[in-house]
C-alpha cells in the first residue's frame, strides 16, 4: 500500500483488463470493468491483509495478496507476462498491474455500505494504539480455538499471517496448539509485545519473501533473513538449541516451533 499510494493517488482509470476473472469476488467482469472506468483514486490504505483503493465513486477496490499475489504500479507497454490477472490503465501513462502466481488472493469491489459491513466484521488493528494486551486476552477468551488459530483468526485481530504468527508464539514462549482460552494475562502480555514488534520490524524490511511475495515496487521482501522458526525445520532452535518441529496438525497450515521453549 505504501509503494502504491504515491503514484496511483490522484490519476483517473481509462480502461481496465482483467485476464484471470477467477480473482475476482462477488462480482462479474463486466460489472467490476464498468464501475471502475473513467473513475479516479482518492487514497490507498490498508486493512487487515487488504489493499484498500477508495475510488470517488465511493466504492472501494479491495485486493488481498494472499500467499502469490502482487500489486504494483508499472512503466512502459510491455506486454503482461502470464501471471498478471488485470491490468488497470491510468490517465498518466502508468499501469497498475495485479498478479498472483498461484490465484490463491482475491479482487472484490465493494459499494461503500457493503465495505462498511465488511470492515466491521474485522478485528482491531495490531500497531494501533487502542490494541492493548487487554484486548488481546479478550479477543482470545472465548472459545477452544488453537492460540494459533485465534491470533490468525481476521475477526479477533485483523492482519496477522501464518509466518508472522509462528514468529511471535515462538518469541512469546507459547505452544502453538494450547487452547486460546487457557492463555493467562501474563502470557498476552508477552504475546501481544512480540506480535508487535515482530510485524513493525517485518514492515521495516518490507515483508517476508519465502517465495513469491514482493512488494509493490517488485523488489523481494527482507524479513526472511531474520525468521527464528518459521521455514527452519529440523534445524535447532536459536534459543535453546532443541530442533524446530514443522506440523500441519493445527490448522491445515505449516506451523514451526520449538518443543523445547514453547512447552
Amino acid at each position: 500500500a505504501r509503494d502504491v499510494r504515491p503514484p496511483l493517488v490522484g490519476p483517473r482509470i481509462l480502461a481496465v483488463t482483467v485476464l484471470k476473472p477467477d480473482i475476482l469476488r462477488r462480482t462479474r467482469r463486466s460489472e467490476f470493468v464498468r464501475r471502475l472506468e473513467g473513475t479516479r483514486v482518492e487514497s490507498v490504505a490498508r486493512r487487515a491483509k487488504h489493499v484498500v483503493v477508495t475510488l470517488d465513486s465511493g466504492d472501494r477496490l479491495v485486493v488481498q495478496p494472499g500467499m502469490t499475489g502482487s500489486l504494483t504500479v508499472v512503466h512502459g507497454t510491455a506486454p503482461p507476462d502470464a501471471y498478471a490477472t488485470i491490468v488497470f490503465a491510468l490517465d498518466s501513462g502508468k499501469r497498475l498491474l495485479h498478479r498472483d502466481v498461484r490465484r490463491i488472493g482475491a479482487v472484490y469491489l465493494h459499494a461503500p455500505a457493503a465495505w462498511e459491513a465488511y470492515d466491521r466484521d474485522l478485528g482491531p488493528e495490531p500497531l494501533e494504539r487502542t490494541f492493548t494486551p487487554a484486548r488481546l486476552a479478550e479477543a482470545l477468551r472465548n472459545g477452544r480455538l488453537a492460540v494459533k488459530k485465534a491470533v490468525m483468526d481476521q475477526h479477533r485481530l485483523a492482519g496477522v499471517g501464518n509466518i508472522y504468527a509462528n514468529e511471535a508464539l515462538w518469541s512469546a514462549g507459547i505452544d502453538p496448539s494450547r487452547e486460546a482460552r487457557g492463555i493467562t494475562a501474563a502470557e498476552a502480555r508477552r504475546l501481544h509485545s512480540a506480535i508487535v514488534r515482530i510485524l513493525r520490524r517485518a514492515i521495516a524490511s518490507r515483508g517476508t519473501t519465502v517465495r513469491d511475495y514482493r512488494t509493490g515496487t517488485g523488489e523481494r521482501g527482507g524479513y526472511q533473513r531474520r525468521l527464528a522458526v518459521y521455514g527452519r525445520a529440523g534445524r535447532v532452535c536459536r534459543r535453546c538449541r532443541w530442533r524446530i518441529v514443522l506440523t500441519h496438525v493445527i490448522d491445515a497450515r505449516a506451523t514451526y516451533f520449538c518443543p523445547g521453549c514453547q512447552r
